[in-house]
């Protein structure tokens, strides 16, 4: 096929990300015809298998077995996509309009990744607080949770050199990060911005003036918020009518909302609205 979604789905003990992205793939198929296809070795529920144009198995086999954050496998959606066109998402994402106009701006290039978030406001983002490593150590800010490949020479060494990021983590950042600023755990978007320093690349994988593709956001500290909790659902109302818009306060949400908190599934009732505005 020539173009599609692929999430990555691995439950941990405490969180179902399958069932985030079931959730994914009705806001999806809500405004979009995109196809979407979750690579996972845990069970898809019954009612859900049909939101997906294929379910692929984690290959070449689970690096994250032991892992809760589940991102040891990232590296393999290159080879496991279906698509000639792929963007990667998170599964704690809501697509919450039609994007057909980020596949052409996307065309463009060969790998992109996006380098500039935001509030529930709609206006830019200040990561500082969650991205030291990579302020300190001037690494390009990248966001892997929402970025695009095409199946080609370029995005296949970029991939290929990924995977022995990954796996070989610890020697990498030390050659590439300062000791006081070096993470304690592995980070794809760490991982993947020593990519891009090795092949000095920046340039050609990310645009810092493009307004999109970009995604709101929704850690607490990015939301310039005058005091700032553990949780943004505990100083935020979230109001979700039932044709699926959804506000944040007293903001219109549109765009790809990064919700980020693994209880909003529970503490809203977003997946029953979406299954009965598609009949799920």
């Amino acid at each position: 096929m020539t173009k599609g979604i692929v999430v990555l789905a691995q439950n941990n003990t405490t969180d179902n990300y399958v069932e985030q992205a079931c959730l994914l793939a009705m806001s999806l198929k809500l405004h979009n015809s995109v196809p979407i296809s979750i690579v996972t070795n845990d069970i898809v529920p019954d009612e859900y298998c049909h939101l997906f144009d294929q379910i692929i198995p984690v290959p070449w086999g689970d690096a994250a077995a032991s892992s809760d954050w589940k991102i040891e496998n990232r590296w393999k959606l290159y080879y496991a996509t279906p698509y000639r066109e792929t963007i990667i998402m998170d599964t704690d994402m809501l697509v919450l309009q039609n994007i057909d106009t980020w596949w052409d701006f996307l065309s463009k290039y060969e790998l992109f990744f996006t380098s500039k978030v935001l509030t529930y406001r709609g206006t830019p983002a200040n990561t500082s607080y969650y991205r030291r490593t990579f302020i300190d150590n001037n690494l390009p800010n990248l966001f892997s949770g929402l970025h695009y490949f095409k199946k080609c020479d370029f995005a296949h060494k970029f991939y290929n050199l990924l995977d022995i990021v990954v796996k070989n983590w610890k020697p990498f950042y030390e050659q590439h990060l300062e000791a006081t600023h070096r993470p304690k755990h592995m980070s794809i978007d760490v991982c993947a911005a020593i990519v891009t320093r090795i092949l000095d690349c920046e340039a050609k994988i990310t645009n810092t003036v493009a307004t999109y593709p970009s995604f709101t956001h929704m850690k607490p500290h990015c939301q310039d918020l005058y005091e700032v909790h553990n949780n943004w659902q505990d100083q935020l109302g979230v109001y979700i009518s039932k044709d699926g818009s959804l506000k944040i306060g007293n903001y219109a949400q549109t765009g790809i909302l990064h919700y980020t908190e693994n209880d909003f599934l529970t503490k809203t009732p977003v997946i029953e609205i979406y299954r009965r505005l598609l009949n799920v």
